[in-house]
């Protein structure tokens, strides 16, 4: 079977064989070399070696470069900031630098769905996990999950079906199923959308009108408690940075699980940072994120800068001062009651399931004493806000 598109042949002949029921077909084609492919660029990749570098080797270079504990304390919150930070990069780069090495361009598979994708990623994990710790109990959960992902039903239907694409003879375009199943994969956002993202979420929050801001309760007539300042931070400090996950951002000045290994070492230097909210300063380098625009659902068009919502990350000593103040202002607020009891957001204890399970409460509660209830949500920037009134 021979499929033509967009060519015509000529000089037909049919030839029966003597041998054979079948017969031969000769036609001619005009064949016209293809232009030139433009020269491809090759991927380059540029990582460090993590693996080659010494945590103690790491630890005497930061602190061989810092300044004593002394001069650094006296330092104001901007200087002491940029030059933790600046030890802390200088001595990742002379000990692992950066080393750039060309990766291996392969187009992705037409079949790739992105839960297949989520789950090979997930997959991936866990064999850098088990080879990373050796244990048997990760090599096991590491084969369990390859063992599911290779013989997932889900996984064998959607390779079947894109090896069994029919091929259907249309007139005007013959291929079209099998050229709708190899459309290029949507790309991701390029640099000229994230900075138009970013200018219009600029225009937006500057073209918002200003309102008044809502009048203030009248004050009690017995004085309220009141947070002065906040208390200086010793031995917490090693735990606001050892009990959190290791998130690393791009503007980190190493990565996060570098910086907990070399924790007992630089502990005073991070302690003088965290203590600076005593003084009403917090770094301003550290009050920068990284914002990634990611599309809210797959569905929508990448092209359409209104499909994106804004990601930031933080960098993970910021959330550190950040867990370190949030911690102090939570203890004054509940030691002196000033939380509103129906708050279930930013509290420990509650969550979404707890607000839900008070809204139900309070409608059977209503409906058991022959109220009425009315529920009014408001939706504002994604953010769900809801309250029952039972009369």
């Amino acid at each position: 079977m021979v499929i033509l598109r967009n060519c015509s042949s000529s000089n037909p002949t049919v030839t029966p064989l003597h041998q054979s029921d079948h017969h031969s077909i000769s036609f001619s084609l005009p064949l016209t070399p293809l232009p030139p492919s433009p020269p491809s660029t090759p991927t380059v990749m540029v990582r460090r070696n993590l693996r080659s570098l010494s945590p103690s080797s790491l630890a005497s270079s930061v602190t061989a470069s810092l300044p004593t504990l002394e001069s650094f304390s006296n330092l104001p919150t901007d200087s002491a900031s940029s030059t933790l930070s600046s030890s802390l990069s200088s001595a990742l780069d002379s000990l692992c630098p950066l080393v750039s090495r060309q990766a291996r361009s392969s187009p992705p598979s037409s079949w790739m769905s992105d839960p297949i994708r989520t789950n090979r990623a997930s997959l991936r994990a866990a064999e850098r996990k088990w080879r990373k710790s050796m244990a048997q109990s990760d090599l096991s959960a590491y084969q369990s999950m390859l063992a599911t992902f290779s013989t997932a039903p889900k996984l064998i239907i959607i390779k079947q079906k894109f090896i069994n694409l029919p091929l259907t003879v249309i007139s005007c375009s013959p291929f079209s199923p099998l050229s709708s199943a190899l459309l290029p994969h949507l790309s991701p956002p390029s640099l000229q959308m994230i900075l138009q993202f970013s200018s219009m979420r600029k225009l937006q929050t500057s073209a918002a009108p200003s309102r008044p801001p809502p009048p203030f309760p009248t004050p009690p007539s017995v004085p309220s408690p009141c947070f002065s300042t906040f208390s200086p931070l010793t031995d917490s400090v090693s735990q606001l940075l050892l009990s959190h996950r290791p998130t690393t951002c791009a503007l980190d000045p190493i990565p996060s699980s570098l910086l907990q290994t070399i924790t007992p070492d630089i502990l005073p230097y991070v302690t003088s940072l965290v203590n600076s909210l005593s003084s009403g300063c917090f770094p301003s380098s550290f009050k920068l994120a990284h914002i990634t625009p990611l599309l809210k659902k797959p569905t929508l068009d990448p092209s359409v800068i209104q499909n994106y919502r804004p990601v930031s990350l933080l960098p993970f000593l910021s959330k550190t001062i950040e867990r370190a103040a949030s911690n102090q202002l939570s203890s004054f607020l509940s030691l002196n009651n000033l939380l509103d009891p129906y708050q279930s957001g930013f509290r420990p204890g509650h969550s979404t399931e707890t607000a839900l399970l008070s809204v139900n409460e309070s409608l059977h509660a209503a409906q058991a004493a022959s109220h009425s209830s009315v529920l009014i949500l408001l939706d504002l920037s994604d953010t769900l806000w809801g309250s029952v009134a039972p009369h």
